[in-house]
């Protein structure tokens, strides 16, 4: 008999530590330790005594074929995954509670049934007939996908092993899936971690494609230990606010596909809504003739999308001006207010600071930093931009406006929106010469353009304007708004 083993494991990370204390020094989080048996089905004296059988190993050089793919029917998700799903790959699929990771995958797996694959779906928190009043509610009641309400992961392997293989199998969710060959609770990173690497086998012997759904926590990660992460050959992250009605899904992790692209999607009355067009759908409800908006020419993965981005600079009464920013990186504002106050004469420190990126989308380009001062300029000397203009060009500690990758596809889907005018970077002019469709501004430095929207604002009323195109308004250097 093996000797039980107890040990502490911190249901965030999954370290593991020989007593209980309250922090855990891995990850930093408090009050996350559990008590859990560590002890194997299999003793370790009975494990030792395998003997290890020998494999062939093969060259570098060899005939190699692309992995053969299965449609799901919807253009955004086979975008995201790659052109679809691999057979024997694993994907593991997170986001917020209600955000509609159910809704997806129902309607991906109803439309694969209907192209004649056998797809199943696991249910491990509702019961059939509540995955079935979803269907309904989706208009799907008559694809033929096979339900079932289990949580056993040996049942369920046995089960799927009769038969046709599955093309595609969901489990939803893996934290409510247990095995016994541990002996901890469902929910915990053993059984986690345990199940996963019970269900990867399974898809990698017999070739089914196996989608995981995950729960996230506070932070918006994974729950769960890293690790499952690791195991997987796909973490896609459903991304959206709940007060709007667009959703995003994001790759994460992908090893036969891009981690750059976006799938987007509309929540409707009947489920979800692809999106073919984002751009015409971020800014269907832009308000023009207002200081303080930009439009940003985007590029996510191999898909030109155009936002706008709002900012708001109002005098604060606190002794620390507030900083606060939706949709983009903090540190990044960061940097273009610095840069505006010491290169530009911008004086930002008795004011608070407000950025949001209309429509949820989250953007990790440094591109849109061009777009983001103009926004917070504009907003600072009530100047209105024009409103058929786009920006787009990173900033650097200088002051410098720097080019950024594709500048033609940007362009081009601005010109295809209605978009007259651009003002991108002066060394990104050669290569978007071949693009007559816009009227380009190349500016080279920043300066530049904090000195062309002044003269908007003084335009309107402001008899302080400055005399030179490229000189610095007074007002900014005597830090006066």
């Amino acid at each position: 008999m093996a000797k039980n083993t107890l040990s502490f494991v911190c249901q965030n990370c999954g370290a593991a530590y020989n007593r209980w204390q309250g922090k855990c020094e891995s990850c930093g989080e408090w009050n996350t330790l559990a008590e859990e048996d560590t002890t194997g089905s299999v003793p370790v004296s009975i494990r030792s005594k395998r003997k290890g059988r020998t494999f062939a190993l093969e060259s570098l050089s060899g005939k190699t074929q692309d992995a053969p793919r299965l449609s799901s029917g919807m253009a955004e998700l086979d975008r995201v995954t790659g052109g679809g799903f691999v057979r024997g790959s694993v994907l593991l699929v997170g986001g917020d509670p209600g955000i509609g990771k159910s809704t997806l995958l129902t309607q991906a797996t109803s439309l694969l049934a209907r192209a004649g694959h056998r797809v199943v779906y696991i249910s491990g928190e509702e019961a059939v007939a509540q995955v079935r009043l979803r269907a309904e509610r989706l208009g799907l009641s008559d694809a033929p996908v096979q339900l079932a309400a289990e949580t056993s992961v040996e049942d369920i392997v046995s089960t799927l092993s009769e038969g046709a293989v599955p093309r595609l199998i969901v489990i939803d969710s893996i934290q409510t899936m247990w095995t016994d060959t541990v002996e901890s609770a469902p929910g915990t990173v053993t059984q986690v971690r345990a199940s996963a690497q019970a269900l990867i086998r399974f898809a990698k012997r017999t070739g089914a494609a196996i989608i995981l759904v995950g729960h996230v926590t506070k932070d918006g990660q994974i729950a769960g230990p890293r690790v499952v992460e690791h195991m997987v050959d796909a973490v896609l992250s459903f991304e959206g606010e709940g007060s709007q009605q667009f959703r995003i899904l994001r790759a994460v992790k992908n090893r036969f596909g891009p981690t750059d692209e976006i799938g987007v999607f509309e929540m409707t009355g009947l489920g979800l809504r692809e999106v073919t067009n984002p751009s015409e759908l971020f800014l269907s409800e832009r308000d023009l003739g207002t200081p303080g908006t930009a439009v940003f020419a985007g590029i996510e993965g191999t898909r030109p999308v155009l936002v706008e981005l709002q900012a708001l600079v109002a005098p604060t009464s606190l002794g620390t001006p507030r900083r606060a920013v939706v949709g983009w990186d903090p540190s990044r504002l960061s940097m273009v207010l610095a840069v505006l106050e010491a290169h530009c004469g911008v004086k930002l420190s008795g004011h608070d600071v407000y950025l949001n990126v209309a429509g949820g989308l989250r953007i990790h380009e440094p591109a849109a930093d061009l777009a983001a001062a103009a926004a917070l300029v504009s907003s600072l000397v009530n100047a209105q931009l024009p409103t058929d203009a786009v920006y787009f060009g990173e900033i650097s500690l200088s002051g410098v406006v720097r080019p950024v990758a594709q500048t033609p596809a940007r362009l081009k889907e601005a010109a295809k929106l209605g978009f007259q005018r651009a003002v991108l970077p002066e060394s990104a002019r050669g290569e978007a010469a071949g693009d007559a469709g816009l009227s380009l501004n190349a500016i080279n430095s920043l300066t530049t353009l904090v000195a062309e929207i002044a003269a908007r604002g003084s335009r309107r009323g402001d008899s302080s304007a400055p005399a030179e195109k490229n000189a610095t308004p007074a007002r900014f250097r005597r830090g006066e708004g």
